[in-house]
């Protein structure tokens, strides 16, 4: 898996923390780029984080599913994706206005369990796995701090719609991934 298709994951994964990040620069009153970095480095350390612990967890099972492993890889992907996009269509949430770790990090993990999910199947992958949590961290820290900006700026306009490319994206990833596996595509 190369650095374009990782930063699309990257992308992908990084809507969930980009929504929460439009809401909390809706909610704070002067945008400061202290917030931004807390918000953007909370978001981009789990997310980074999270890949690799999956990556250790499905490492300890390659051998035994790797006949499968192009079909977990898709259903994961393609589950996330359809959460993501239903997500889009439920009720708006509350933001909590501080950026304490007692708030940011159940947010960060919150927004990041979809990440743990695509690390195991990086286990069955062709995937540098430093390279790709780099990316996928790196990704959703700039995504992040613009995300306040927006949400500072614009308000929760865009939130939806985050949500759902975020979700098309992923699960254009899985389909990808089962169409090169099946020796469709690629």
């Amino acid at each position: 898996m190369g650095f374009l298709e990782i930063l699309i994951i990257g992308v992908g994964l990084s809507m969930d923390a980009f929504a929460v990040s439009i809401c909390k620069g809706l909610s704070t009153r002067t945008l400061k780029l202290k917030h931004a970095l807390i918000c953007g480095g909370y978001f981009g350390f789990f997310q980074g984080f999270m890949p690799f612990l999956g990556y250790v967890l499905g490492i300890q099972f390659k051998d035994k599913i790797e006949s499968i492993d192009h079909w977990i890889a898709f259903i994961l992907l393609a589950l996330i994706g359809i959460n993501m996009i239903k997500e889009a269509f439920e009720d708006e949430e509350t933001c909590n206005t501080e950026f304490s770790p007692k708030v940011m990090i159940p947010l960060a993990i919150a927004t990041s369990i979809d990440a743990l999910a695509i690390g195991v199947t990086f286990a069955f992958l062709n995937v540098n796995i430093l390279s790709a949590v780099s990316i996928i961290a790196c990704t959703t820290f700039v995504i992040s701090m613009i995300g306040m900006k927006i949400g500072h700026v614009f308000g929760m306009k865009y939130k939806s719609k985050a949500e759902i490319a975020g979700g098309i994206i992923l699960i254009g990833m899985g389909i990808k991934i089962l169409l090169e596996h099946l020796h469709i595509f690629g």
